[in-house]
């Protein structure tokens, strides 16, 4: 471990670059280090850990997987980086599984010491910030969807995301645009038209009318 003070290891953090002094000492007093083993889960994917991870040197990876166990690698992390603040603003469980690639040493600051840095929970900041998150959240979906899926996953996946819970079922009111489709999903409009056909003939989901879409079954992405 570094022989610097926690209030040193603080103020080289950029998130705390802002902080006063009496503000960054009350952080540094709260802090507790630890020494992650390489290999060794900092924070699970679908779980919440209530605190805040702040790298002091050495590396993690910022991972998600499917059911399979196929990984992608969302970020990597060194010095003065950090984790789980997204799961401490919104009070969700953690979106990706972050794991030491070699011994890394750890400052972590527990979740009432992290939420006196936050503005009122009433404040227009803490609206913001939640949004963001929300907007974090979708990208990590959008990047594992991508990687991990195939078309008819994603369009399965795009179609749970876009529903509305109305009167006991999950219904798309807008009509849902395969070039928009195909846009989100990155494939082709043909490819996406050919899903939602097949999908519509399978009775996995019904385009009424007006447009828009109630979901039958879609709770995965359907076998092919």
């Amino acid at each position: 471990m570094s022989m610097l003070s926690n209030l040193d290891l603080i103020r080289r953090v950029p998130l705390f670059s802002m902080l006063t002094r009496d503000q960054a000492q009350a952080i540094a007093d709260s802090v507790v280090k630890r020494r992650f083993r390489r290999g060794e889960i900092v924070v699970e994917q679908g779980r919440k850990s209530n605190a805040l991870f702040i790298l002091l040197n050495g590396k993690a990876r910022v991972l998600t997987a499917d059911e399979r166990g196929r990984e992608v690698i969302l970020a990597v992390l060194e010095g003065g980086d950090y984790v789980g603040e997204m799961s401490l603003i919104d009070n969700e469980p953690h979106s990706a599984t972050v794991r030491a690639e070699v011994q890394t040493d750890m400052l972590i600051l527990g979740r009432t010491e992290f939420a006196r840095c936050l503005p009122e929970n009433s404040s227009l900041a803490y609206a913001i910030m939640r949004g963001l998150v929300q907007r974090l959240r979708h990208a990590d979906r959008q990047i594992e969807s991508l990687a991990l899926l195939d078309v008819y996953g994603r369009v399965a996946r795009a179609l749970l995301n876009m529903a509305e819970d109305i009167d006991g079922q999950r219904i798309i009111r807008s009509k849902v645009s395969r070039q928009d489709m195909a846009k989100i999903v990155g494939a082709s409009r043909e490819m996406v038209s050919r899903v939602m056909k097949d999908l519509e003939d399978k009775g996995v989901i019904d385009t009424l009318e007006n447009g828009s879409v109630v979901i039958r079954e879609l709770a995965s992405a359907p076998d092919q």
